[in-house]
């Protein structure tokens, strides 16, 4: 085989395996699409907007007060809510939605829950976003990349440690 067309073979060859190549790089996307934005009020009356968290990723756990699961695992949300992450932690709650509690109502009975204390709450008013997040039951974990990607979401109870090792894994 003479030179020119080893050269021209093994040019392909790099162009071939320069396409192939699916490493994920610093700025690369994370996989999925882009989360539904939100723009909700908490407890205290602060808005939230899902472009305020941009850059930074966000855990948004969907739950209800009736929700035995959730509640029973308030306390490790709780704590996961007080410590240092690379991740923001928000929680959604859908008032007159989906049998949960009138705003007002919900946020009295809030104010009584213990271990709570750390936990951002904020208002879905009909559950829009509920509906938006594809959310089927309760608790459902959601998580969101610092590309704004919605990246996995889980419907069930999920623990601080595997929530803290899918952002390990999570741009």
């Amino acid at each position: 085989m003479n030179a020119s067309i080893k050269s021209i073979l093994l040019l392909f060859l790099l162009i071939v395996l320069s396409a192939c190549s699916s490493s994920q790089g610093a700025g690369e996307l994370n996989d999925g699409n882009p989360a539904p934005s939100f723009e909700l009020i908490d407890l205290d009356g602060n808005q939230h907007n899902l472009a305020d968290y941009a850059g930074q990723k966000v855990y948004v756990k969907f739950w209800a007060s009736w929700c035995s699961i959730c509640l029973g695992g308030m306390e490790e949300l709780n704590t996961l809510a007080a410590e240092e992450n690379d991740f923001a932690v928000l929680t959604i709650v859908s008032p007159s939605s989906n049998a949960e509690k009138s705003a007002e109502s919900f946020a009295k009975w809030f104010e009584g829950l213990p271990n709570a204390e750390n936990v951002t709450v904020l208002l879905d008013e009909g559950g829009t976003f509920f509906d938006e997040y594809g959310v089927i039951g309760y608790p459902t974990s959601v998580y969101i990349g610092s590309d704004g990607t919605l990246v996995k979401s889980l419907t069930g109870h999920v623990g601080n440690a595997e929530i803290k090792e899918s952002f390990d894994a999570i741009n």
